[in-house]
């Protein structure tokens, strides 16, 4: 499966719904809380081109974007197969 990266925080409900839909899937992920641990926050905008919202979800290095971006990806079918699963 590839590997999944997600910058997130605790406070938030986009974030909690992108884990979920992962999770669903049984796909491993590392988080990186960006409130916790401050000098993520720096490298998440430097990958994300500086976007700021959260999450930031990177899958096998790939930006993807956001929890909207990875539920459409799951609605046209796309997201199994980034992530490894077909």
């Amino acid at each position: 499966m590839a590997k999944i990266e997600i910058y997130s925080t605790q406070i938030c409900g986009f974030c909690y719904a992108a884990k979920r839909l992962l999770k669903s899937k049984g796909a491993n992920f590392t988080e990186f809380d960006i409130n916790a641990h401050p000098e993520k926050r720096s490298e998440m905008l430097s990958r994300a081109n500086g976007k700021r919202t959260v999450p930031q979800i990177f899958i096998a290095g790939s930006h993807i974007g956001g929890c909207n971006e990875l539920y459409n990806l799951e609605h046209c079918g796309k997201l199994d197969g980034l992530l490894g699963k077909i």
